[in-house]
């Protein structure tokens, strides 16, 4: 039987919402890509993101433009020329590292020569709402060794405050998906060191930016929409300490692989994230996380239902994923 592909869309409900600075939803789309060889079959998540002008039906037609390229053989390596980074990209990649595994009898991290994985210790989101409720859902997730906070108000003082109060052991990122300012950046600055706060992901818009290579970061500061692919790393230094690597963005594990090496060797600590998705989105990711500094892989602790079988967490690790799964 001749190589085939397909996509797919698939809908998991969110438990409660989950809301940022531009926004609130209920439900996580996600776009498969199953890429099948005879009995054998790889796959891929992706989150399509609207932040980046992506949509459901734009993700899944690229991919399906693809099939011609996946029935002829093409390989990762000439993937990453033929498909833009994006959502669509990562699906397609990670369903080939699949397929190539189940191909080999090998696992994904015995073909990409990485060390044997561990668990990790993961963050937890806590979603942006008025101060006196991050403060009770901060309590409740107190016994968690890393909390990510999401911010992005004029005016989040006493939200990094009430979140310190309500969680005073735990490691915490404040996330501001670029909702300060210039005018702002320094008393929330400020805000964050008197807190123990331990990073502080995009707190302004990508592309205006450059306040942050100007203002004292007395904690470190992470770009997350200002970087995407390994190129964009170099015109980071001296304004970001840190890289948030998602394969969304990276368009999958190839390309993430190669700009975590890369950061590294230009001093940026790591962090590698996720959108809101399944535990088959996480999985590969898992992979890129080994010796992360920070990892924010909660996708599917966030869902009212995950995949099955899915990743294993237990507390605040989550554990690499078995075969039958992914890789």
């Amino acid at each position: 039987m001749p190589t085939s592909l397909t996509a797919a869309v698939e809908h998991f409900p969110i438990a409660g919402a989950f809301t940022i600075s531009r926004g609130s939803k209920t439900t996580a789309s996600v776009v498969t890509c199953r890429i099948t060889d005879g009995p054998l079959a790889g796959w891929g998540e992706c989150v399509p993101y609207g932040r980046y002008g992506e949509t459901i039906e734009q993700v899944v037609g690229d991919i399906e433009l693809m099939r011609p390229l996946i029935e002829s053989g093409v390989t990762r390596e000439a993937l990453q020329q033929a498909m833009k980074p994006g959502a669509a990209r990562n699906a397609v990649d990670c369903a080939l590292w699949d397929l190539e595994a189940k191909r080999s009898g090998r696992t994904v991290v015995s073909l990409a020569g990485l060390a044997d994985p561990k668990p990790l210790t993961t963050a937890y989101t806590i979603s942006l709402a008025e101060p006196d409720e991050m403060l009770t859902r901060a309590a409740e997730n107190a016994h968690r060794a890393l909390l990510k906070i999401k911010v992005g108000t004029a005016d989040d003082i006493s939200r990094i405050r009430a979140v310190r109060r309500g969680a005073p052991q735990s490691r915490i990122i404040l996330d501001a998906n670029e909702g300060w300012t210039e005018d702002n950046l320094a008393i929330h600055f400020a805000a964050c060191a008197e807190n123990d706060i331990a990073l502080v992901e995009q707190p302004l818009p990508a592309g205006r930016d450059e306040a942050l290579a100007e203002i004292a970061r007395p904690v470190p500061v992470c770009a997350d929409e200002s970087v995407h692919k390994t190129d964009d790393l170099a015109g980071l230094v001296g304004r970001y300490d840190a890289v948030n690597i998602k394969l969304d963005k990276t368009g999958g594990l190839t390309e993430a692989l190669r700009m975590r090496n890369s950061a590294e060797a230009l001093g940026l600590k790591i962090m590698v994230g996720c959108m809101v998705g399944s535990s088959l989105a996480m999985a590969p990711a898992v992979l890129v996380a080994q010796g992360a500094d920070f990892v924010d892989l909660d996708g599917p602790l966030l869902l009212a239902r995950d995949r099955q079988p899915g990743l294993r967490y237990e507390a605040s690790l989550v554990f690499p994923p078995e075969a039958s799964l992914w890789g």
